[in-house]
């Protein structure tokens, strides 16, 4: 059994040995504040790059703003407010967003989000792997953002993301701070299914 140690908190433990970094890596909101370089950034969406896709049409786009940068704003200003309440210390703020149709051949794609979730996947094991927290929310206005960020039609409006450097918890308003841990995971039992599908519990 694989166990690591996130950020000082309670180990998680998984039920067959994988690679610790997938048990390191979680989404908190204590950020400092403290920007990062652009080659810390650029390591990020490079990790993101090389994701595997569906024809290899890397579907995924990044759209981004760092703290203090005339672009901060325009990004800050989508999210609701309990976002806003932590991700004002983050140190660049990402939109994904990904190609609805290839473009080899103009036809839809049903796997363009799925192929986008497996880019930010590789950002986020690359920020654990830098000492920073990437923490992925829908918690934003999606048609203002397509608005703000010129967003064209021809893509959907995935999720953002905030990226800094951490900090203690107590940096975050109180009521933040109880959501600041490692959450657990559902059981393989409850989300593997050999065969066909079968109805499982809280399902």
């Amino acid at each position: 059994m694989s166990q690591a140690q996130p950020l000082g908190k309670t180990p998680r433990q998984s039920q067959y040995d994988i690679n610790p970094l997938l048990l390191h890596r979680w989404s908190p909101r204590a950020m400092s504040g403290e920007e990062i370089s652009d080659t810390e950034l650029m390591r990020l969406f490079e990790a993101a790059r090389w994701a595997p896709s569906s024809y290899n049409g890397q579907p995924w786009r990044f759209i981004y703003g760092k703290r203090n940068s005339e672009h901060w704003d325009r990004l800050f200003n989508l999210m609701i407010n309990f976002n806003k309440s932590w991700a004002k210390n983050a140190a660049v703020l990402v939109v994904v967003i990904s190609r609805k149709n290839f473009e080899h051949d103009g036809k839809p794609s049903v796997t363009h989000q799925f192929d986008a979730g497996a880019a930010w996947e590789n950002l986020a094991l690359q920020g654990e792997t830098q000492g920073l927290v990437t923490h992925g929310m829908q918690g934003f206005d999606y048609e203002k953002a397509r608005r703000d960020l010129s967003i064209p039609a021809t893509f959907d409006v995935l999720a953002m993301v905030a990226i800094g450097k951490p900090a203690p918890k107590e940096i975050l308003p109180t009521d933040v701070q109880q959501r600041e841990q490692a959450s657990d995971r559902k059981p393989l039992s409850e989300m593997v299914m050999e065969g066909q599908f079968r109805e499982q519990s809280g399902n």
